[in-house]
């Protein structure tokens, strides 16, 4: 079963290792050896880790205490957000001399839609590697693509043939290649997920398959549909070059753990001044406030509170926070606290969902890719 809309050509660029990649080619010394960027000191979390780290146990969210452990010889590096976006606005460059249906969803990944490119070439996967090459051409680093008819499966495809390789799952292989998949490489079964799947006979797609949309809506909730559809590749999210902002947040990590909500007030007013802030330069405003509490345990509680109204001054947003964070007793010191601000007013600015109909269609085996 195949979605009878058009088939597209897409493409998911992600860069391999990326913040640790850009320090190793500014650095030649640790070229070739274990690092972390960030994580550094008693309390610190690695946002990322170069592939000879990874090798050791090494990733990114491990705190930095840990990663020592796992890796003696590992190089702690401090992160330069500066220098990781002037690289990736040079990559984006690259992404437009093909097409303009370009969607970053980070500094080190985004989607192409090249289905109509301005190279005119009727290959994506030959577009894909182009890329890839003019990247490590005029960068000095390394990508990895996926290939496929949407998004969901490009995404899943660029993970293949990590690092510096790509992956194509043409229109007729798109059924196989997700019914093959384990579980955990679908995008959107977090680890959670996927343990409840185990624990329920899904082990892969095609056991996920198998599955009828009113059991998966039962025992999965709204998440259910998707993953009922997914499956069968139906996933007809387009190319949004110009993405909306759907939440916006700040958090900060303690340099000694907190146990009272009296000694958090203080930086939960930071942290509060800081998404004002943030607000402020996006210009949008938002209803629903999102507490998140990082235990020193490192369980994790969000608490949230929507509002009837739009808000985006500090003042409010802080007593919205502080009545979160009074909300119930704490059940232990505290690491972590982040404030988010989500149900934004960019909502109406979004497109209609588009409806989705299911038939069975004879796959075109000369459409390129």
């Amino acid at each position: 079963m195949l979605s009878d809309l058009p088939i597209r050509k897409i493409i998911h660029v992600d860069m391999d290792a990326f913040y640790a990649s850009v320090e190793q080619l500014d650095d030649p010394n640790l070229k070739g050896k274990p690092i972390a960027v960030g994580g550094g000191g008693k309390r610190g979390v690695i946002s990322a880790a170069s592939y000879e780290a990874r090798k050791f146990g090494v990733k990114s969210a491990m705190s930095g205490r840990l990663a020592e452990k796992l890796c003696p010889e590992l190089i702690f590096v401090k992160t330069n957000f500066t220098r990781y976006k002037e690289v990736s606005q040079n990559i984006r460059k690259i992404f437009h001399d093909y097409t303009d249906l370009v969607e970053p969803l980070s500094l080190d990944e985004a989607y192409l839609d090249v289905t109509e490119n301005k190279v005119g070439m009727h290959s994506a996967s030959i577009i894909a590697q182009e890329i890839r090459q003019r990247i490590f051409k005029e960068t000095g680093l390394t990508a990895s693509a996926g290939i496929s008819i949407n998004k969901f499966i490009a995404k899943i495809a660029s993970d293949c043939n990590k690092p510096n390789g790509q992956k194509t799952v043409n229109p007729e292989d798109v059924l196989q290649f997700l019914e093959d998949l384990d579980i955990r490489k679908f995008y959107g079964v977090g680890k959670v997920t996927a343990e409840k799947m185990y624990q329920k006979g899904i082990f892969t797609g095609k056991d996920l398959k198998s599955k009828s949309l009113e059991y998966l809506s039962d025992n999965f909730g709204k998440s259910g549909r998707y993953y009922y559809h997914v499956v069968r590749g139906i996933h007809n999210s387009e190319v949004k070059p110009n993405r909306i902002r759907k939440s916006l947040a700040a958090e900060r990590t303690f340099s000694e753990n907190l146990s009272s909500e009296i000694f958090m007030l203080t930086k939960l007013e930071h942290i509060a001044e800081e998404v004002a802030k943030r607000l402020s330069h996006s210009n949008v405003a938002g209803k629903t406030v999102t507490l998140k509490i990082k235990y020193s345990d490192f369980t994790l509680q969000t608490r949230s509170k929507t509002l009837p109204y739009f808000i985006s001054d500090k003042a409010i947003v802080l007593e919205t926070a502080k009545s979160l964070l009074y909300q119930e007793k704490l059940s232990n010191s505290v690491r972590l606290l982040g404030i988010s601000l989500s149900n934004l007013n960019t909502e109406n600015k979004t497109s209609k969902p588009m409806v989705v109909k299911e038939k069975t269609v004879s796959v075109q085996l000369k459409f390129e890719f």
